[in-house]
């Protein structure tokens, strides 16, 4: 079993916005296999948003209500985003110091 400090924040989250943690010595097993799936698909979302966002931005025809629409997925995307960073770096903090 892992340590407290080794727990993985998962990229979702439970009932009431809670986050949810992964407790397992095993990386390759199917929750963590599951977790990379997710944040990988959660990182290609937000790619294809900046590209869309670039695209409205840039459109003298895009009205407030696509430009509000955009805020909306983008606040989503960047949520998601910072969740994976966020889990991500507790993973390097745990797995210690690395050469570069």
């Amino acid at each position: 079993m892992t340590a407290q400090n080794e727990l993985r924040l998962l990229p979702w989250s439970g009932p009431e916005d809670k986050p949810c943690y992964l407790s397992t010595d095993n990386r390759d097993g199917y929750m963590s296999r599951l977790a990379d799936n997710i944040e990988s698909e959660q990182l290609e979302t937000a790619a294809e948003l900046l590209k869309q966002a670039t695209e409205t931005l840039g459109d003298e025809h895009a009205g407030p209500e696509d430009v509000q629409l955009l805020a909306k997925e983008l606040t989503g995307a960047l949520r998601d985003v910072l969740r994976v960073a966020t889990s991500r770096g507790h993973l390097l903090e745990v797995s210690g110091p690395h050469c570069i």
